[in-house]
């Protein structure tokens, strides 16, 4: 696909068919993924992939109440793989303590240094090259928010735990995508997008300053 068809064929996928995901793409994603930009190129991103149904059934068990789905829980549920993009803020903390990096101010592994947590930034910028790689293969994905009250529960169930001895601080998932063929009889729960206006992009571009606007 050509780039801009990509981009303009990208959408949020909520029910799949139950065909397997061609394990070459996925590598083939991922590998774009750790393609972003990153400061410093700290790289501070992690990918926990999920690709059996115990694993999968084992992070929907842990993210949500799967007694009884609802529409958009059921066709999220029936992807094969998911993929939960972690940021590593310890791979930022360190990269900036280097010697090429004090002039930056952010030497003193000091998270309030920061005027934002990068590592969330560039890690959800390394999720957006996975799906829109995901789209180039011809297939669905859709990226969506872990409930808040059970990120502790997904972050046990993957291993994402602090080590005392160990490996140290570990991986903050930032959300997950499902990754699948799309159900071919359009299942899925709608999304925001079928009820809401695209806004163009002159009403949000501001030439020099804010308020400007776009000739």
């Amino acid at each position: 696909m050509e780039f801009a068809e990509v981009v303009r064929q990208r959408r949020m996928t909520r029910a799949y068919a139950p065909d397997p995901v061609d394990p070459a793409v996925l590598e083939r994603a991922l590998d774009h993924a750790t393609r972003a930009p990153s400061a410093g190129f700290s790289q501070g991103w992690a990918f926990v992939v999920l690709d059996t149904p115990a694993t999968v059934r084992g992070f929907w068990e842990a993210q949500a109440d799967t007694s009884a789905p609802d529409r958009w829980l059921a066709g999220m549920m029936s992807a094969p793989v998911v993929v939960v993009p972690c940021s590593r803020r310890d791979a930022y903390l360190e990269r900036y303590a280097e010697a090429d990096k004090r002039r930056a101010g952010l030497h003193e592994r000091d998270e309030s240094r920061w005027a934002m947590p990068y590592w969330h930034l560039d890690t959800a910028m390394a999720a957006l090259l996975l799906l829109q790689s995901v789209t180039d293969a011809g297939l669905g994905a859709c990226f969506f928010g872990l409930v808040p009250s059970r990120v502790d529960a997904v972050k046990e169930v993957l291993g994402l735990v602090d080590t005392l001895g160990g490996p140290g601080e570990a991986p903050h998932p930032i959300g997950a995508i499902t990754i699948g063929h799309p159900a071919p009889d359009g299942s899925g729960a709608r999304g925001s997008a079928s009820r809401r206006r695209r806004t163009p992009w002159r009403e949000v571009a501001h030439r020099g300053r804010w308020g400007a606007g776009w000739a």
